[in-house]
């Protein structure tokens, strides 16, 4: 067998988690390929040391062009980084079906599929690492957003069953759980909510008030048990480089907070308390 390639694959990477990810690893020494659905807003990234790639991970033959590039030029994708996604909000019967298909393309279906077109390099060299970048949102859930912890869900599932099926080929699969992180995502999460949402349907008061405490906690107090990015990419890096990699790793205090708090609370008691936060809906 040749030399190990330990090339890392990035999607995503046109700002926030993929960005950060995508200097901190070329910085520390890694191959890094960073991609993004346009390359020109990636174009910056090669200054940093890393080497653009279009590609849209809804798109099937944009991913296995930039899978089969990556192979020719390094015999594998060792290090595939699943970043790529975003937040369809909206209360579940007004979203529309074309919206919600659009969710789980990027968020689910990409990553399983360009998974797949990695893990025979892995496989073939015995060695590879899938870090799948799910969110505190893939342990519990808030109202109003039903539809992108259903994504977070299934990166969870994913994650678990992939994990066991790829160990005994020197593949480990890690799933990252970021909570409260300081990027455009929010604007996105409002802006996608918004454009579902019907301007006077039942649940207008409802839309506004989300709208108003996502805003509130990025940019409230609550912002003090989040972090940036680049903290999620040091997360990262520890996590490909340690010798036995991590299965989950939650990512900030706000992360760990919430999901033992989930953890601990019945469902009733759950519910009780996002009524004091959410107006219900009626």
């Amino acid at each position: 067998m040749g030399e190990i390639s330990k090339a890392v694959l990035i999607t995503g990477c046109s700002s926030g988690i993929g960005e950060a990810t995508a200097r901190r690893l070329a910085n520390g020494g890694w191959t890094v390929y960073a991609t993004a659905r346009r390359l020109e807003a990636i174009e910056h990234l090669k200054d940093a040391g890393c080497r653009t790639l279009a590609l849209d991970v809804t798109d099937e033959a944009s991913m296995r062009a930039a899978v089969d590039e990556v192979q020719r030029a390094e015999g594998a994708v060792g290090v595939l980084v699943n970043n790529a996604g975003y937040s369809q909000g909206g209360a579940i019967e007004q979203v529309p079906l074309e919206a919600v298909r659009r969710q789980f393309e990027t968020n689910v279906f990409g990553v399983i599929a360009i998974t797949q077109m990695v893990l025979g390099g892995m496989r073939a060299q015995h060695w590879g690492k899938v870090v799948n970048i799910g969110s505190m949102g893939g342990r519990l859930t808030f109202p109003g957003a039903g539809l992108y912890h259903a994504t977070k869900y299934s990166l969870e599932a994913i994650s678990d069953a992939l994990r066991f099926e790829v160990k005994g080929f020197g593949i480990n699969v890690v799933l990252i759980e970021p909570g409260l992180i300081v990027t455009e995502f929010a604007a996105t999460a409002i802006s996608k909510a918004a454009e579902a949402a019907p301007a006077n349907g039942p649940y207008a008061e409802f839309d506004t008030k989300v709208s108003a405490l996502t805003t509130g906690v990025y940019e409230g107090p609550m912002r003090r048990l989040g972090g940036g990015p680049d903290v999620v990419a040091k997360a990262i890096e520890k996590a490909i480089t340690r010798r036995r990699a991590p299965t989950r790793v939650p990512v900030t205090a706000s992360a760990r907070l919430s999901i033992l708090q989930r953890k601990l609370t019945p469902d009733r008691v759950w519910d009780a308390a996002m009524r004091s936060q959410f107006p219900q809906p009626k």
